[in-house]
């Protein structure tokens, strides 16, 4: 089985490795310091079995499966036993180990992980509302309607009482709300990341750790955002 690592600490990778070389069955492809990483490596690379920390700065290996389509087997390891119930309720989770791991336990969660028939059904996503496409629509400028047009658009900013609109061409200050200017725009291009902002996912650059870029801006990604966010990356 190909395999790949996650753990924020780097003692705790070099256990598993080492676990891991014991077992003739398993080939460490990669290990990662943090879910974010990772989950980029997966949209080119598939694997077989995921050796997954659940306590890790920013985002948690909880989110990290959240933010996955169609996961992998994974086996917990973690210090912390309080999250075991959580854990099974997710048909791909093999197994939970608790550190320090013995190799006699960890020998049980691979034989496990060998035999585990994992449904190829996919994690439940938040519905779209299916909003048409529209290439434009019209704001309500010092009593001028302009028309704005919708791909054009790469970021929604609230400020206030009034919304900045930024597009490749011009910025436009708009005395509405965040959320009206959702309803006019179709979600298989933009996404509410944080209760501020509204991106055109299709203008990203980069993604780090808390924080997307898109043109020259830097935008906060909330820490409820970050799963749907990840999720999406495999549109682009």
């Amino acid at each position: 089985m190909n395999c790949i690592i996650i753990d924020d600490e780097k003692m705790a990778r070099v256990i598993i490795k080492t676990l891991c070389n014991q077992i003739e069955s398993l080939n460490i492809l990669e290990e990662f310091s943090n879910a974010i990483d990772a989950i980029k490596y997966l949209i080119d690379v598939k694997v077989d079995l995921i050796f997954l920390d659940i306590h890790m700065p920013g985002f948690t290996g909880v989110d990290f499966i959240k933010a996955l389509k169609s996961p992998p087997k994974i086996i917990f390891t973690t210090s912390d036993p309080k999250f075991a119930l959580e854990a099974f309720e997710y048909d791909f989770i093999v197994d939970y180990l608790l550190k320090p791991i013995e190799l006699s336990r960890f020998k049980v969660a691979i034989e496990r992980a060998e035999k585990k028939e994992v449904s190829k059904e996919t994690l439940p996503e938040k519905k779209s509302t299916n909003k048409d496409i529209e290439n434009d629509f019209y704001v309500n400028i010092d009593r001028r309607l302009i028309k704005i047009d919708v791909p054009s658009i790469y970021l929604v900013e609230a400020k206030g009482d009034y919304i900045k609109i930024k597009t490749e061409d011009k910025d436009y200050i708009v005395h509405s709300t965040l959320k009206k200017v959702e309803e006019k725009l179709p979600d298989s291009l933009f996404l509410k990341i944080h209760r501020s902002y509204i991106i055109n996912i299709k203008k990203i650059i980069d993604i780090e750790d808390n924080s997307v870029l898109i043109k020259k801006d830097v935008i906060p990604v909330s820490r409820s955002k970050r799963p749907m966010l990840m999720k999406r990356l495999d549109l682009l």
